[in-house]
């Protein structure tokens, strides 16, 4: 039997689809699993802010398409990237073993000379995420979240868009174009690029809703799908992504909103922290609870957290109006 999966066709959108099938093959031999890579919008337009191309579903859309048309049997995303709202008959079907969801800080390598001297001298505070960059630093990303938190954390610095995949974006800092960039800490690890973080950002940063997760989607009525992929299935980073994304929908939040969301499952109890900012850092407002690891739990904590914001301005401080 063939198993198809849909894939984009950067190097880490591959590694993540070829994971999934490895997945696949270890717990289904009896299969044949095969990558099929499409173009998305979000990755043919890549001189523009993603802002202004349309936030939702720009890198999924093909896929979802061919899904439809049952050319691929799942798609495999970076579950941030994937909207709340899916198409009538698709789901996320399965979501494995997530990565580390924090973001990274990646300096240019002059900076990273001059950070490990310093690090060396113990001139530094090490509760400062942003300690080795100078006044004034370039910083590159093209996340509206990562924009309005470095505005919050040091208003001093000069935010400037980047676009581009992984490699793409390490060559320009190296390049000169930035003094550093922020990017996903599982991205990196993932690509085997892991020595090029230089700072995982901590509280009170918060990553991306769902960061480091994949999403295995696919069509709700395929059961033979259902039944091999549900055994690839992480229970504690699919209660961790539910609370996030529960709270991303009712926020009708996506990657052109300043929303931070991190979740964290343990044994029997799961924390939950949001942050809402305006775009440019300079109000936010955080809402934090604890309840149980569990996907009913996670639901009701995320709908919970959301009320919290929302009663308190969040909607009107995200559009940049509060």
């Amino acid at each position: 039997m063939s198993f198809v999966i849909g894939s984009r066709g950067s190097r880490l959108a591959l590694w993540q689809s070829e994971y999934v099938a490895d997945l696949l093959r270890a717990v289904h031999p009896d299969i044949e699993v095969e990558v099929r890579v499409f173009s998305t919008k979000g990755d043919r337009i890549q001189d523009k802010p993603l802002p202004e191309i349309g936030g939702k579903g720009l890198f999924t859309a093909e896929l979802e398409e061919a899904l439809r048309e049952g050319a691929i049997q799942v798609a495999v995303h970076s579950l941030k990237d994937l909207p709340t709202e899916l198409p009538p008959g698709l789901g996320v079907v399965a979501v494995p073993p997530r990565a580390d969801p924090r973001d990274a800080l990646v300096l240019r390598p002059d900076l990273r000379e001059q950070a490990a001297a310093r690090m060396a001298s113990g001139d530094f505070d090490p509760r400062d995420n942003f300690a080795f960059l100078p006044q004034g630093a370039s910083v590159g990303t093209s996340s509206v979240r990562r924009r309005a938190l470095l505005l919050r954390s040091r208003p001093d610095l000069e935010v400037r868009d980047i676009r581009g995949n992984v490699p793409t974006r390490l060559r320009k800092l190296d390049e000169g174009g930035y003094d550093a960039i922020l990017l996903a800490c599982a991205g990196l690890e993932r690509l085997g690029l892991a020595d090029r973080i230089d700072r995982r950002l901590e509280a009170p940063w918060i990553a991306a809703p769902a960061q480091g997760a994949i999403a295995v989607e696919g069509r709700v009525d395929d059961i033979d799908m259902l039944e091999r992929v549900r055994q690839i299935e992480h229970r504690p980073t699919r209660v961790e992504v539910e609370a996030e994304r529960t709270v991303l929908a009712a926020l009708e939040g996506g990657c052109s909103l300043p929303l931070a969301v991190q979740a964290h499952a343990g044994r029997s109890v799961l924390s939950l922290a949001a942050l809402a900012l305006d775009p440019q850092g300079r109000r936010a407002l955080r809402a934090e609870r604890s309840g149980e690891a569990t996907l009913m739990g996670a639901r009701r904590l995320g709908r919970i957290i959301s009320r919290d914001l929302l009663d308190r301005g969040a909607r009107a401080l995200l559009d940049g109006a509060g």
